[in-house]
């Protein structure tokens, strides 16, 4: 029963990861497509990328009930290692000299000092045990370097740079290795991902929050620009951007339209005059009385 548990839990684990892993690849088509990294961090893939390089390591000293571990975290390596090369490849110079010296920094140099203490400095029958816990320091930093991503988030009001199906798939993931941790009795698997469902559900809860936040400062922002151009028309002008549908329709008197009003006033009047001369015409100012 808790080797069949473990076998589920892990199969699970496997096919989300891969969902998990295989989720930033629209985000780099586009960046593909736009020969540009845009406001992308790479700090994310890059301690992806060291995790699994150091899970896959674990896994091959442990050997027992490793099996799942080793197959998801080689597919990681891999595909950690292309998003980090598209990375560099599209990055401003500034940003790509940065991500490069993190890379040899994290990946290459941190990596080979693990590898040769674990080898020559551990006994063999505490490597195990050591590389176990070094791995969940390393995950937990894989779980927490989303944080930049989310201090973006708020700062711009924008969710453009942390897709929802990213973090949805991370929680699914923490939840499911966690409970493969559990069956075989392996707590430096079942650790880690309690913190990555905190950090999980924080993402999906930064996202609801802020969703529309950008889209709603935009049409402010555009309100406020058309109430400013308004302010700065003419009185006439302003009359005809109302009418136009900008505003509430009013209607302003034209002074030529008043003139013409007095004069049809002034010749009815002469007419009136003319008619009482005449005597076929009654004034109106007179007594209609025969006296």
């Amino acid at each position: 029963m808790q080797h069949t548990g473990a076998f589920v839990f892990g199969i699970l684990g496997n096919i989300i990861s891969f969902m998990v892993f295989l989720a930033p690849v629209p985000t780099f088509w586009q960046i593909h497509k736009k020969k540009t990294s845009e406001g992308y961090k790479s700090l994310p893939y890059l301690t992806a990328l060291f995790s699994s390089m150091l899970w896959l390591y674990y896994a091959l000293l442990k050997k027992q009930d490793a099996l799942l571990l080793m197959t998801i975290n080689a597919f990681g390596c891999v595909i950690e290692t292309v998003y980090t090369a598209l990375f560099i490849a599209y990055a401003p110079k500034k940003t790509r000299v940065a991500t490069i010296m993190l890379f040899v920094g994290l990946n290459v140099a941190l990596f080979s000092t693990v590898l040769l203490v674990i080898q020559f400095a551990v006994k063999e029958d505490y490597r195990v045990n050591v590389l176990g816990w070094i791995c969940v320091g390393f995950a937990v930093g894989v779980f927490a370097a989303p944080l930049s991503v989310m201090a973006t988030v708020i700062k711009t009001r924008s969710v453009e740079f942390m897709p929802f199906s990213l973090s949805f798939f991370l929680t699914l993931s923490a939840v499911v290795w966690f409970g493969y941790g559990v069956f075989i009795h392996d707590l430096r698997v079942a650790c880690p991902n309690v913190i990555g469902f905190v950090f999980g559900l924080a993402q999906m809860t930064l996202y609801a929050v802020y969703r529309n936040a950008h889209i709603a400062d935009q049409k402010k922002e555009n309100e406020k620009k058309l109430q400013l151009q308004d302010s700065k028309l003419p009185v006439k002008m302003k009359s005809i951007h109302r009418r136009s549908g900008l505003g509430t329709p009013e209607v302003h008197p034209v002074d030529g339209q008043s003139n013409d009003d007095e004069e049809r006033d002034d010749g009815d009047e002469g007419r009136g005059k003319g008619n009482s001369n005449g005597g076929g015409g009654i004034r109106r100012d007179q007594d209609d009385s025969p006296v």
